[in-house]
């Protein structure tokens, strides 16, 4: 039926795909101190999966809080480890610290205080659902 849309941005007009423009929104929306997996954000968006998320962060999250979008085991990214580390320090992320057996020592995050459902902060957990994207 008709070619099916790129992944890539349009080089003409500069444009990111509808995915990744979705992705990008939700960690828009993450409050500072809290954060949600790659798995998170998809299943608040309602379509693809932890990859997808994960590819379009990868690709075009640069210029929103990336480092609030992470692996739901807590390990912080490879490659951007002490920087994410000093944006949950400044944030005030709950962190885990590393036991002196991990190399490197780097903490984890503590995902069961840091994971944000997707409501908005100053409601508080016993609300109803949160407005979706």
């Amino acid at each position: 039926m008709g070619r099916m849309q790129s992944d890539e941005p349009d080089e003409a007009s500069g444009e990111l795909p509808e995915y990744a423009e979705r992705v990008l929104d939700v960690a828009d929306l993450i409050p500072p101190g809290r954060v949600m997996a790659y798995g998170d954000v998809a299943e608040w968006l309602g379509e693809g999966g932890p990859r997808q998320v994960g590819r379009a962060m990868a690709l075009y999250g640069g210029a929103v809080p990336w480092w609030r979008v992470v692996r739901s085991d807590g390990v912080l990214l490879a490659g951007h480890e002490l920087r994410a580390l000093a944006h949950y320090r400044e944030e005030g992320t709950p962190l885990r610290e590393a036991s002196r057996a991990c190399e490197g020592h780097l903490p984890r995050l503590d995902m069961k205080r840091a994971r944000w459902d997707g409501r908005p902060p100053e409601t508080g957990a016993d609300t109803g659902d949160a407005a979706h994207i």
